[in-house]
């Protein structure tokens, strides 16, 4: 098991075209997904996985709004840092903003628009990898709307094409991706592709080439929702509901996860009981004492 510290970084930008007029106003990752903002559950994955430092890189307009949020993470037991992205320039671009955070660690990066449901064991294996870096494939009718894996008859990865008209396989990459401390250099060599923009799928390509890419097969029993289309956020929505009302447990309560996860103390967790407006949300907090 890696001793490695791992810092987190969630791309909370772009301008949200797909969700329009939704996103006139508000950005998408601050949209409802069911009771609560679709940021929540990227950030809850990061801090399942260990992970207490986290940056948030959003748009000038839009990052006092997670700022006033999140604040300083300290209530959740995180530390939380925020930087500008003021255009989309790639998915890639995330490395060269947060050099500076990212330090001597290694980092793990999440899309904003991402979620996740279920065992996280294979993102804590991978953030146990002393060197590389670490994609995922998950089974996916529509591949070629995605960045997809291609793999050998050893089951080794061979390639990683970008929306490919044909693929090659089924398991498209989702938005989560975990590297080691030589992403910022690698990052910094990259051309930019034909749109203009830093393309995450050539940082995969260039671990690949040294064969330091190592891709993780996402069981059955994990759901990844991409909540980029009016569609795929009410589907999202109804499934987050559905799970919650049959469990009668919370997804990505980030206050739960905090207590549970020893991020915060009881007298800490009381105090951000204290502070929930929504009776039924305080209710369910007070039941976890």
């Amino acid at each position: 098991m890696s001793t490695q510290l791992t810092r987190g970084i969630i791309l909370a930008g772009g301008a949200g075209t797909r969700l329009h007029p939704l996103t006139k106003i508000v950005c998408k990752q601050l949209l409802p997904v069911y009771d609560k903002p679709m940021i929540y559950y990227p950030l809850s994955v990061l801090m399942l996985g260990g992970i207490r430092e986290v940056l948030v890189i959003s748009t000038p307009k839009d990052l006092p709004q997670f700022r006033d949020l999140f604040g300083d993470g300290s209530s959740l037991g995180l530390r939380i840092e925020y930087a500008e992205q003021p255009k989309p320039d790639g998915i890639a671009q995330a490395f060269l903003i947060g050099a500076d955070f990212i330090g001597d660690a290694h980092v793990a990066l999440i899309l904003g628009d991402n979620l996740f449901y279920g065992g996280l064991e294979f993102f804590r294996k991978a953030l146990a990898l002393e060197e590389g870096g670490c994609v995922f494939g998950y089974r996916v009718r529509d591949p070629e709307r995605f960045g997809v894996v291609e793999f050998g008859e050893d089951g080794k990865v061979i390639s990683i094409e970008e929306k490919p008209k044909h693929p090659k396989s089924r398991f498209a990459v989702p938005g989560l991706y975990v590297y080691d401390n030589t992403v910022v250099a690698r990052t910094r060599a990259l051309k930019p592709s034909a749109r203009g923009e830093l393309e995450i799928t050539d940082l995969n390509r260039d671990y690949l080439a040294d064969g330091k890419l190592n891709v993780e097969i996402l069981s059955r029993g994990i759901a990844w929702l991409d909540t980029g289309t009016p569609e795929s956020l009410l589907e999202a929505a109804s499934y987050i509901g559905t799970i919650e009302k049959q469990q009668g447990l919370k997804i990505a309560c980030l206050e739960e996860i905090a207590y549970t996860r020893g991020l915060i103390d009881r007298a800490a967790f009381e105090r951000l009981i204290e502070a929930e407006p929504n009776p039924a949300n305080r209710e369910y907090l007070g039941g976890l004492l």
